[in-house]
């Protein structure tokens, strides 16, 4: 006797869409890190990496902490 799925398995188009929006997630923390770095290197700031380590890690810890370090720095150099 063979029993149907009702709610189905999740592959193809749902495991894909769940693939890209979690790798987005992972890859937007390091952009905007590697941005602000160069940004800040480029203007002489001598704390550049921290800013980058800042953005990043709180990026990856919870995405909207490395969203709001981002605008800090932003903030912060002018």
């Amino acid at each position: 006797m063979t029993v149907p799925l009702q709610a189905g398995i999740p592959g193809g188009t749902e495991l894909f869409i769940i693939l890209i929006i979690g790798l987005l997630l992972l890859a937007v923390p390091f952009v905007l890190a590697y941005w602000v770095y160069t940004d800040a290197s480029r203007r002489g700031n001598d704390n550049a990496a921290l800013w980058a380590l800042a953005v990043s890690g709180l990026g990856i810890m919870t995405f909207f902490g490395g969203l709001l370090a981002f605008v800090i720095y932003r903030w912060d150099r002018d």
